[in-house]
């Protein structure tokens, strides 16, 4: 078992690396990929860029070159559930690209041809470990917000107009969207290998320019997939 660890920028896989034990680097195309493990557990790390094609091409990279076996994508959002607060957390049980539209050929909204839904199933037993490491970090007070589990929705636009928000909210019972994890997720099912999306909220999908703490929301996303493998090393131990 190699975990595939992704990150759009440079913030959100800074505290993931600086724990990886015997941390080498690893050239695969253009990508500098740290090798090593995360609490015995092998893992290779990786800054993808932002935008889904850099996500999807690193995603096949990582599997094709690397032989990850799983995937976590970690990173920031903006929130769209009204649960939600800067600085809490999402886990995906699916994801979906919400700017992908051929619904003039009678398709649903999302839905890429090929596929039955437009919803990519993320793994149950990967959003357990987080939900688990999550609680952990909760009553021990390393973890102050909360979590919750829900859609993350992607596109390769930042959103932060109110009307664009109600409309992925409405369309795909969005819980927060960003623009990377619905590619990793595709190329995930293409290969048949399970994933999870973490994303910590940075601000709330329409008033970035008065709350966004991308650095803050990226340290705090990159401390729960850390967690997470560490929780995952139980089970493999």
């Amino acid at each position: 078992m190699k975990f595939g660890i992704i990150c759009a920028m440079s913030n959100e896989l800074e505290g993931i690396k600086s724990k990886i034990t015997d941390c080498r680097e690893v050239s695969c195309a253009h990508l500098t990929v740290f090798e090593g493990t995360l609490y015995g557990v092998p893992v290779a790390a990786v800054q993808c860029g932002v935008g889904k094609v850099h996500a999807a091409i690193t995603t096949q990279l990582l599997i094709t070159c690397c032989g990850v076996t799983h995937v976590i994508n970690s990173g920031v959002a903006g929130g769209l559930d009204s649960r939600l607060s800067v600085m809490d957390m999402v886990v995906s049980t699916k994801a979906v690209h919400h700017d992908f539209d051929i619904t003039a050929w009678n398709y649903a909204p999302g839905l890429v041809p090929g596929f039955d839904t437009p919803y990519y199933e993320a793994d149950a037993a990967l959003q357990k470990a987080v939900e688990t490491a999550y609680a952990a970090g909760q009553a021990d007070g390393s973890l102050k917000h909360k979590l919750i589990s829900g859609v993350v929705a992607s596109g390769d636009q930042f959103i932060n107009d109110p009307d664009k928000k109600a409309w992925i909210i409405n369309t795909f019972n969005g819980a927060c969207c960003e623009m990377e994890g619905a590619s990793i997720a595709h190329v995930c099912a293409v290969n048949k290998v399970p994933y999870v999306i973490l994303r910590c909220i940075s601000d709330m999908a329409e008033n970035a320019d008065e709350v966004y703490e991308e650095d803050k929301a990226a340290a705090e996303s990159g401390y729960v997939c850390c967690a997470t493998i560490k929780e995952l090393a139980k089970t493999l131990a």
